[in-house]
């Protein structure tokens, strides 16, 4: 795999940029592999990345129905964050934090991270009571959060109306440390590094079945052919029932479309992720001048990728309200994705009960924050057939005993 760098881009100049290679292959199914990962989004890629970099296992095809970050890691709106309540929680998205922070380094891939900030505004005293609280929690876990009244968050974001009609602003949690990320060029990193690495990445090849014997996972049934395998790893969010099925086992979780939209691009005005729970939007500026607009999902299950106008009109009114400047803009495309939400909105790393079937699952809103420490947390769950520390809290059978991981009640919000 040839790097990337600034050598590499003016000798391609000088010669027309005709030497450029592609940045990952697409080789035809081998008959076998050492493990096959189903879902070739951000967290399916970097499971794949982690077992070759961290535990040395290369013979690995990522399988995908679609395209290439297709799915929720292409349809999301990169906010990166772990203030997060609980300890587990806080654990595994601060190590995805970290090693965002390290991504174009460690991958030679510019994923165009930027630690602008994450604002989370409290607008209600209870929201002032449960911020102040989490952040004396991430104060014990390590993570870098501080509890800011609403002077301090007209300092932050100068557009902000402090006094809205409905819910002042009565302070928030500020993580200096958050941002975002080039959704595609996560997957895309990913991607390229895996491929380097010897794997095989198989796009528009659906699998629609799971074969066993014993007890024990021994391939797949695809589009594209029988493949056989010692490990199997699910990784494909809101699709994860249907895999789940197939494999023979049932999930706590239910799939809901979540849906988003950017306005037309217009000058800098915010430098920061805004996040307004109790009316629930959040709003971040891309480098192209787009406002990314967000809200929580559809109030219905389902399957597609669109969403309903009611719940994009109530987050822009909600948001309008917050940032007034922003209420003669036009949207400029909208979009939506399918989450896969557990009951405690915390996700699941974990064994199932067929043997060497691994599964990935349940991050609903807050899938893309998650991907580097859940590929690097599913990796040694694959590798050792064992959750490390970061999994551990994550398993199936918190559901069973009670062992629930509350982050909606914590936070208020599943994202």
């Amino acid at each position: 795999m040839r790097r990337y760098s600034a050598f590499a881009i003016a000798r391609e100049a000088l010669r027309h940029h005709t030497g450029w290679e592609r940045a990952w292959r697409s080789p035809e199914p081998k008959k076998h592999y050492k493990v096959i990962v189903i879902g070739a989004g951000g967290h399916g890629l970097a499971t794949a990345y982690y077992l070759g970099k961290n535990f040395g296992i290369r013979d690995v095809a990522v399988l995908d129905k679609g395209w290439l970050g297709g799915g929720n890691t292409g349809r999301n709106t990169t906010i990166i964050r772990s203030n997060y309540l609980q300890d587990p929680s806080a654990a595994i998205y601060e190590k995805a934090r970290s090693l965002y922070e390290t991504f174009s380094q460690d991958l030679n891939y510019n994923a165009m991270f930027s630690p602008r900030g994450v604002l989370m505004l409290a607008q209600t005293h209870h929201e002032v009571r449960g911020y102040q609280r989490t952040a004396h929690a991430n104060a014990l876990q390590e993570v870098e959060t501080e509890w800011v009244g609403p002077e301090r968050v007209k300092e932050i974001v100068p557009i902000i109306n402090i006094d809205g009609p409905r819910y002042p602003v009565l302070g928030g949690l500020w993580q200096a440390r958050g941002g975002t990320a080039r959704h595609d060029a996560i997957a895309w990193g990913y991607a390229r590094a895996c491929s380097g690495m010897g794997m095989d990445i198989i796009q528009q090849c659906a699998v629609t079945g799971v074969r066993s014997e014993g007890g024990q996972v021994t391939g797949v049934v695809t589009t594209r052919g029988d493949i056989a395998c010692d490990k199997l790893a699910i990784v494909v969010a809101g699709h994860s029932g249907h895999l789940a099925d197939m494999a023979g086992f049932r999930l706590p979780i239910e799939s809901a479309p979540l849906q988003a939209l950017v306005s037309e691009p217009i000058k800098p005005c915010i430098d920061c992720v805004v996040m307004a729970n109790t009316v629930h939007g959040y709003m971040s500026q891309s480098d192209k001048g787009e406002l990314v607009i967000g809200g929580g999902t559809d109030s219905y299950n389902g399957f597609t990728q669109r969403g309903s106008f009611n719940h994009i009109e109530e987050t822009v009114r909600a948001l309008i309200e917050t940032f007034p400047i922003i209420s003669r803009l036009k949207m400029l495309r909208q979009w939506g994705g399918i989450v896969d939400m557990t009951g405690d909105r915390s996700p699941i790393l974990s064994k199932t009960p067929l043997g060497n079937c691994f599964i990935n699952c349940g991050w609903g809103t807050g899938g893309f924050k998650a991907i580097p420490g859940s590929g690097w947390a599913m990796a040694e769950l694959v590798a050792n057939g064992e959750p490390g520390p970061l999994a551990a809290d994550f398993g199936l059978d918190r559901f069973r005993e009670g062992r629930f991981i509350d982050e909606s009640v914590a936070a208020g919000v599943a994202h």
